[in-house]
């Protein structure tokens, strides 16, 4: 493993273990990076021709197809957030808010106005903008190392967090979401992270690249720890709502 890698890994270990252990997972019983990637570093238009590294344009389209074409319990294409929406349905969880948002944004309406229309909780606001600052900068280096350490190498942790227990508790409900968080900690957990690890390692070629790519990482993951603590707080909220 690169030296680089291995101490960003060291840097961010305790802020990766406070998202893995989130008191928010025992209170409940994104592919925008991914896509500015593929625009950056592969060629997306038409007519193709060759852009950047081939090494990189194939871990890139790998990770596109794997989360835009997985395949769900029926062996049937479908989208990972496809498969989440399907899943929130089948627990009956209410997909509203979501739809509203994407609903507007297809609409063309700025992102201030979709998250009012949504309502979408302030914290939640704050994690979407970062990510598209990240996305604004241009810079491929840091937006491969949020997708990695924020994202491809964060997210089984959090998701075996979350799928102890619920299944067995809600085999009925959350079979889809179930399967959903199974797919992303087999996926991502082995295949996905360790390419998102290899096109982080090419594309941070310089010293500052590296120090970029850790400053960022460490932003992405507060970020992620703010958004899980704006959720726990909705959620405690709702519940003493209803016990009155």
């Amino acid at each position: 493993m690169h030296s680089n890698i291995q101490g960003i890994r060291e840097t961010i270990e305790p802020l990766r273990q406070q998202i893995i252990n989130h008191p928010v997972y025992a209170e409940i019983k994104d592919i925008s990076l991914l896509k500015t990637l593929q625009n950056q570093l592969t060629c997306t238009q038409v007519p193709w021709y060759p852009k950047g590294d081939a090494e990189t344009r194939y871990l890139i389209n790998e990770i596109v197809a794997g989360e835009e074409s997985d395949v769900d319990p029926n062996g049937t294409r479908i989208s990972h957030f496809e498969l989440y929406l399907s899943a929130m349905q089948q627990s009956a969880a209410s997909t509203q808010e979501i739809e509203t948002f994407i609903a507007q944004l297809q609409q063309g309406k700025a992102f201030a106005e979709a998250y009012a229309a949504a309502q979408t909780p302030s914290a939640a606001q704050e994690f979407v903008d970062f990510t598209f600052s990240t996305i604004h900068s241009n810079k491929a280096h840091v937006q491969a190392a949020i997708f990695t350490f924020g994202r491809e190498d964060l997210i089984p942790g959090m998701f075996i967090s979350l799928v102890q227990d619920i299944h067995k508790a809600f085999p009925d409900q959350v079979s889809l979401f179930k399967y959903y968080l199974d797919r992303h900690i087999e996926i991502d957990g082995d295949h996905h992270s360790h390419l998102a690890l290899r096109m982080t390692e090419s594309l941070c070629t310089t010293a500052q690249h590296w120090e970029e790519a850790e400053e960022a990482t460490i932003q992405s993951l507060n970020k992620r720890i703010a958004l899980w603590n704006g959720a726990l707080q909705e959620i405690v909220a709702s519940k003493t709502a209803v016990a009155q």
